[in-house]
């Protein structure tokens, strides 16, 4: 169990799949209410909004992951909340993560 410790329930861990569950209901209402058809985008290969959503999810993971590798996960700021809540520098490529995928609903 030790090699699992650092696999915590975080509130970054909670928040990202409380948003995935909630992008997910809406993808599914949207789906439901807006029924789409394929489009071409600058893929040039036809996509629907579920490809869109896989793709941008798998780019928020590597764009974690190389985060993670490269800049790491330390602290940039303290929030006086309490004891003091740190706000790691991992938030920063959650922005990037996020300003990706809107730009592959947008264009892809």
């Amino acid at each position: 169990m030790e090699n699992i410790a650092w696999m915590a329930w975080t509130l970054p861990t909670a928040i990202f799949f409380v948003m995935l569950a909630l992008t997910l209901g809406v993808m599914t209402w949207l789906g439901i209410a807006y029924p789409e058809a394929e489009r071409v985008g600058i893929l040039r290969i036809p996509t629907t909004r579920g490809d869109r959503l896989f793709i941008s999810l798998v780019l928020a993971a590597v764009i974690h992951l190389l985060w993670i590798a490269l800049v790491g996960t330390d602290p940039i700021a303290t929030l006086p909340i309490g004891e003091g809540v740190e706000i790691s520098s991992l938030w920063l490529a959650t922005v990037i993560s996020l300003v990706s995928a809107v730009a592959i609903f947008r264009t892809v």
